[in-house]
């Protein structure tokens, strides 16, 4: 796929992989809509990086907010390209605790939101907004790239709402990518291992070491820059379409 005046959306865009994303396409010429929840940073980040980039402030769950998204992508170029970074996890949770208590709905369902709702969401109103594109020599009109976990393939007791979440972003690559076809649209998800972001650097030592433990090489955590070179691998490459990439040095988690 030409990135040449072309735009994205990169939801999450002020965090770790998403900044690092918006950085990435930054530098490949493609002006960006950074839109994230944390308004500080994502206006610090478009002043920072000039004018192909805009700051957008909002919930990927809103579709005011994700229309006001696609807006501001469009004025920067065609909008071709979404990157779904935006989510996160919550504090560890057994679906019934070591006291008898069962796990909290308002968390799982907050969590699924934020994460597998959000997704769909923009990845829906954006599609629609990419099928009045051009097609290429291909009939290609845009790409979506979504993130999901190594969590959602294989879930650590007390992430049962973080890994079904992104079980679902990843449960819905294929059908995304078969729904979107007539539209020349395709669709692909990350899946990361454990990622060197601002969060995962701040954890205890213990956490860490546990966690690298289980990578086989190279024998450290992923760097964000290399999350931003797959998606655009994954833009560039038209025969990439309805696959969950993982990216994450062959690591496996822990059960515990």
């Amino acid at each position: 796929m030409k990135i040449a005046e072309s735009s994205a959306i990169v939801t999450g865009g002020a965090g770790g992989l998403g900044a690092a994303t918006v950085r990435h396409l930054v530098g490949l010429g493609v002006g960006v809509a950074v839109f994230d929840r944390d308004e500080e940073r994502t206006t610090a980040l478009a002043a920072e990086l000039g004018p192909t980039v805009a700051a957008i402030p909002g919930d990927v769950t809103d579709d005011r907010d994700v229309q006001t998204a696609i807006d501001a992508a469009q004025a920067l170029g065609t909008l071709a390209v979404v990157v779904n970074v935006a989510g996160g996890g919550t504090r560890p949770a057994r679906t019934v605790g070591r006291g008898g208590e069962p796990h909290d709905m308002e968390t799982f369902v907050a969590t699924m939101a934020k994460n597998a709702f959000g997704t769909f969401n923009v990845t829906r109103l954006a599609a629609a907004a990419m099928s009045a594109n051009t097609p290429d020599e291909d009939g290609q009109r845009g790409v979506v790239v979504n993130t999901g976990s190594l969590a959602g393939l294989e879930g650590q007791a007390g992430q049962v709402a973080y890994a079904a979440a992104k079980a679902a972003i990843l449960g819905m690559t294929l059908p995304l990518a078969r729904d979107l076809a007539p539209l020349g649209i395709r669709v692909c998800a990350i899946a990361p291992g454990t990622m060197g972001t601002e969060l995962m650097l701040s954890a205890s030592q213990q956490l860490k070491d546990k966690l690298l433990s289980t990578v086989v090489f190279p024998h450290r955590m992923g760097h964000p820059a290399e999350f931003a070179l797959l998606v655009e691998m994954i833009v560039r490459n038209s025969y990439l379409n309805g696959e969950n990439i993982r990216i994450d040095g062959g690591q496996r988690f822990p059960a515990k």
